[in-house]
């Protein structure tokens, strides 16, 4: 497999020329997914190229940006998102193949900090009692974990109470970041961040109960480009697989 990892106002022209300088085979797709997912479509991939003639280039970012890159343009033949709304709004836009989109992870929220003994099973004491100074939220107006936490922070009552106290990442790799290097006390995070395999860190967590957020449904697209792409296809069919679903969930994640 090949994992692209294009950032910045290159990434658009990197890819363009990407199928200019190669000729790429009909066993090839390009897949742009959300950063959360990154590590897991990783170790999707590998089984997938491993028992099948297809491969993959993987390129992840922030689905809003993968998101507008598709829009002007950009080569992919796959979208997995971090939510729901733009697969649709590419459906809508006939830049996707119609009726192609489904739930392939559901996204899990957790209150998380390094410090073991920071955060009890019941997660919210901490919140209460104010007892830090800082909490990482993603931005609630541009990532669904973010939105995620201002809902549960909005349930719990706490909200307004705890707004001077927030310090945001734009993603929720950054707001992940911001609990892993100390520069906040805790921080609502995604479960698959704390549960990776290449972070390993343990501390304290809450995992938020699924009734304090809309549930954050992440979608995969077949785009145009790859509409007639056997990869592609085959792929997605593979997503869909029992095996597929048992690795999201080792991820954690949730499943349909």
């Amino acid at each position: 497999m090949s994992k692209g990892r294009l950032s910045g106002v290159p990434v658009l022209a990197a890819l363009v020329g990407v199928l200019l300088c190669s000729s790429a085979s009909a066993g090839d797709a390009l897949v742009a997914v959300a950063a959360n997912f990154s590590e897991a479509a990783e170790h999707l991939a590998t089984h997938f190229e491993d028992t099948s003639e297809h491969t993959l280039t993987i390129t992840s970012g922030s689905t809003g940006k993968l998101y507008a890159q598709i829009r002007h343009g950009a080569p992919f033949d796959i979208l997995l998102a971090a939510d729901q709304h733009r697969p649709r709004l590419l459906e809508s836009t006939s830049q996707a193949v119609a009726g192609s989109r489904f739930t392939y992870a559901i996204g899990l929220l957790t209150l998380w900090s390094l410090d073991p003994n920071c955060i009890s099973a019941a997660g919210p004491a901490i919140l209460r009692d104010g007892a830090f100074d800082k909490l990482a939220i993603a931005n609630p107006d541009l990532a669904p974990y973010g939105a995620a936490a201002r809902e549960t922070l909005k349930a719990l009552g706490l909200f307004d109470t705890l707004r001077h106290r927030i310090v945001m990442g734009e993603n929720i790799g950054q707001a992940h970041a911001l609990v892993a290097t100390g520069n906040a006390d805790a921080g609502f995070v995604a479960l698959s961040h704390v549960l990776s395999p290449r972070n390993r860190q343990k501390g304290s967590r809450w995992d938020v109960p699924q009734h304090f957020y809309t549930p954050i449904r992440q979608d995969a697209v077949l785009l145009n480009r790859g509409s007639n792409n056997p990869a592609a296809h085959a792929f997605l069919d593979y997503l869909k697989s029992k095996e597929s679903r048992g690795v999201i969930e080792s991820f954690g994640y949730a499943v349909d």
